[in-house]
């Protein structure tokens, strides 16, 4: 690569990093090359596709973040606290951090390296719940795919109170370990567990109202 392009390169991956963690991994592209002060088609030139940047730019980190959240929750002897412990700080996460928060959602397939990134992290998750199922102390009936849904409505709930409110989160996240817990489980669920595509389209859909 010329020197002049990766200066380029550069200027659009800091001003990338900006702007995912400002206001998520949909910002539009225009507005990444406008404040890396270069032409949008340059972007393109250089990055070729959104999912390309993304990889460039937030793959790394939400791997680190993700993975450090998932080794500490297992490292907890009593299972409960391991699994009280990696929602609050995935919550967390993705108050801190707009980037992290999208994904965590797993809405960009085409970004390769962040979605291996998703994959392990929802395999670590797995075992945290199953810790907690084998422990007797998170009702039977909460799975993966309810997970994915608590972090998807923290994602929402974060973004809209982050200026008002951005403790909000942390009250809610409070009530709902609360009700997780297994003597909490005293009626059976008023819906059937989503199907893997179910949950795959209403992530999809909340690009819609980011």
């Amino acid at each position: 690569m010329r020197a002049d392009a990766q200066r380029n390169a550069e200027k659009l991956r800091a001003a990338a990093a900006e702007l995912f963690q400002e206001r998520g991994l949909h910002v539009p592209l225009k507005e990444i090359a406008r404040r890396a002060g270069v032409s949008h088609g340059t972007l393109y030139n250089l990055f070729g596709t959104r999912e390309a940047l993304i990889d460039e730019v937030v793959a790394d980190r939400a791997s680190r973040l993700l993975d450090q959240a998932a080794e500490q929750a297992l490292s907890f002897e009593d299972a409960w606290e391991g699994f009280a412990y990696y929602v609050e700080q995935l919550c967390e996460l993705q108050a801190a951090d707009t980037a992290v928060a999208d994904a965590v959602s797993g809405r960009y397939p085409g970004a390769k390296r962040l979605m291996t990134a998703c994959d392990r992290s929802m395999g670590a998750a797995q075992r945290i719940v199953e810790r907690a199922h084998e422990a007797g102390t998170l009702r039977p009936d909460f799975t993966n795919a309810d997970l994915v849904f608590v972090f998807a409505a923290n994602a929402l709930l974060a973004r809209a109170t982050g200026e008002a409110a951005p403790n909000a989160w942390r009250r809610q996240a409070a009530f709902l370990l609360d009700g997780l817990r297994t003597e909490s489980a005293r009626s059976p669920l008023p819906a059937s567990l989503p199907t893997p595509q179910q949950v795959h389209d209403a992530l999809a859909g909340l690009g819609d109202k980011a």
